[in-house]
């Protein structure tokens, strides 16, 4: 507990020592939400389906069955009744303060923005916009959780897809280079809640070259040993003792 207490009053020291701070979170600044990850113990690697998760969220099962994907989707990704925590609230307020410049996040959840944070970058989309793959009309989270099997468009009946990187889908160019941006003027990069085993979205640490790198994880990365400090805890535990 003592050598908790003296990293993050460390984690203090570099956040009021730097202005360009850029925060880059997975599945793990959510976990304390109430999200399930992908690959803990309880994670939805972990579930039994008919079908392994990872395949479920494909493009080409999206396409082939893709009502199994819905009935999966609703049931397993499409959270909608939770609140930020911790972590996301300072990241927000930090931004407010003029100390971070930017949020980049693996999650699709959208809890950075209900918690006010502005500029964020998100790598794998959002459950909270869906669109016709006809006519391109734009539906909400609510619309799809409502909806009694594959949502279809009110306007053109055309089949309706969450603005989610589904396996086998490539990253939006326009916010990888906004992120890469961001990351690469960044004078201090916090990295936490996740295991940087999922690319290309990990890859984007690389164009990191500031002063600072710190990760706070529940579990080791490969990252540890080039970071400035290294804070194995929860995020929303440790993010709630920093004072803005």
């Amino acid at each position: 507990m003592a050598q908790l207490q003296e990293q993050i009053a460390e984690l203090q020291e570099i956040i009021d020592t730097h202005s360009r701070i850029v925060f880059f979170g997975g599945a793990g600044v959510s976990t304390e939400s109430g999200i399930p990850d992908f690959r803990s113990q309880d994670g939805l690697y972990n579930m039994q389906y008919r079908y392994p998760p990872e395949t479920i969220i494909s493009h080409s099962f999206f396409v082939r069955d893709t009502e199994e994907f819905y009935r999966f989707y609703k049931d397993k990704m499409l959270i909608l009744d939770v609140e930020p925590n911790a972590a996301h609230k300072k990241l927000a307020e930090l931004e407010q303060a003029g100390k971070l410049s930017a949020v980049v996040t693996q999650n699709i959840d959208g809890l950075h923005q209900k918690a006010g944070s502005k500029t964020v970058y998100e790598l794998h989309g959002s459950i909270h916009r869906n669109y016709c793959t006809k006519c391109g009309e734009f539906y909400d989270a609510a619309y799809i959780k409502d909806c009694k099997g594959v949502p279809r468009c009110g306007k053109c009946g055309g089949l309706i897809k969450p603005d989610v990187v589904l396996y086998e889908e490539g990253l939006d160019q326009k916010v990888i280079n906004g992120a890469v941006n961001a990351i690469r003027n960044a004078d201090c990069l916090i990295i936490g809640g996740t295991s940087l085993v999922v690319y290309p979205a990990a890859g984007l640490v690389d164009y990191f070259s500031g002063d600072k790198l710190v990760l706070v994880n529940k579990s080791s990365t490969s990252r540890d040993r080039s970071a400035d400090l290294v804070i194995s805890a929860p995020i929303g535990e440790v993010f709630s003792q920093i004072a803005v």
